[in-house]
C-alpha cells in the first residue's frame, strides 16, 4: 500500500503545483506556446469531462459528492487489491485513477474558496480580501494542457474547413486517469479475476 500512496501523493503534488501556478500566473484564456503542437492554455471546467454540466448549482454539488464517493470506493478497492497481491501494474493503474480523481476533487472542493474568479483581463489571486468565487464543492477544475497535433484545412471532398486535430484541453489529473484506465485494460485479468470468482461463489451459495 505504501507504493500506491506514494504514487497518489506524487501525482497530487505535481497536479496541484501546475494548477496553482497556472491559476495565479495566467489570465483566463491565455496561451503560452511551448511548441507548435504543445500549448499551455488556461481554461476552467465547471462540470464533467468536455465541460458538460447539468442541474445548475445542485448538479455541481451532486457531481462533487459523487466524485468523493467514487474516490472512497476506489480507495477500499485499492486496499483489497494490494492485500490480494496483484501485479504492480494493476496497483499502479488503480493508484493513478484515484490520484487523478482526487486532484480534480481538490479543485471542485477548495478552489472556489481560496481563489478570486479568473478573468480575461487580470490574473486571479489567492486569499484575496474579496474572498473566493464559489462556495465549498462548487469550484471549477483548472485545465491547461493543449496538444493541437495537426492544424490545417481538410480536403475539398471533406468540406475544406479549417481543422484542428485533438482539441481537448485537460490537466495532469486527467492524464493520470486516462493512463490508469489504459493500464487497467492491460491488467484487467489480474485485477478483476478474483472479484469475478468471489461473485460466482456468492451466486452459487
Amino acid at each position: 500500500m505504501r507504493k500506491a500512496l506514494l504514487i497518489i501523493l506524487g501525482v497530487l503534488v505535481l497536479d496541484q503545483a501546475l494548477k496553482i501556478w497556472v491559476k495565479t500566473s495566467f489570465t483566463l484564456g491565455e496561451d503560452r506556446v511551448i511548441t507548435d503542437w504543445f500549448i499551455l492554455h488556461f481554461t476552467e471546467n465547471p462540470g464533467m469531462a468536455w465541460g458538460f454540466t447539468f442541474g445548475g448549482d445542485w448538479g455541481k454539488l451532486l457531481l462533487s459528492l459523487f466524485r468523493i464517493a467514487t474516490v472512497i470506493a476506489i480507495y477500499f478497492w485499492l486496499k483489497k487489491l494490494v492485500a490480494r497481491g496483484i501485479p504492480q501494474g494493476g496497483i499502479i493503474a488503480v493508484s493513478l485513477i484515484m490520484a487523478g480523481a482526487l486532484g480534480n476533487i481538490i479543485d471542485s472542493a477548495f478552489y472556489g474558496l481560496i481563489f478570486e474568479a479568473s478573468d480575461y483581463n487580470y490574473v486571479s489571486q489567492m486569499f484575496s480580501e474579496e474572498g473566493g468565487y464559489a462556495p465549498f464543492l462548487h469550484g471549477k477544475v483548472v485545465d491547461m494542457l493543449y496538444f493541437p497535433l495537426y492544424k490545417g484545412y481538410l480536403p475539398e471532398w471533406l468540406g475544406g474547413d479549417y481543422f484542428i486535430f485533438f482539441r481537448p484541453v485537460f490537466n495532469l489529473a486527467d492524464t493520470a486517469i486516462s493512463t490508469g484506465v489504459g493500464l487497467l485494460i492491460l491488467y484487467q485479468k489480474s485485477v478483476f479475476q478474483e472479484d469475478k470468482k468471489e461473485e460466482e461463489a456468492t451466486t452459487e451459495a
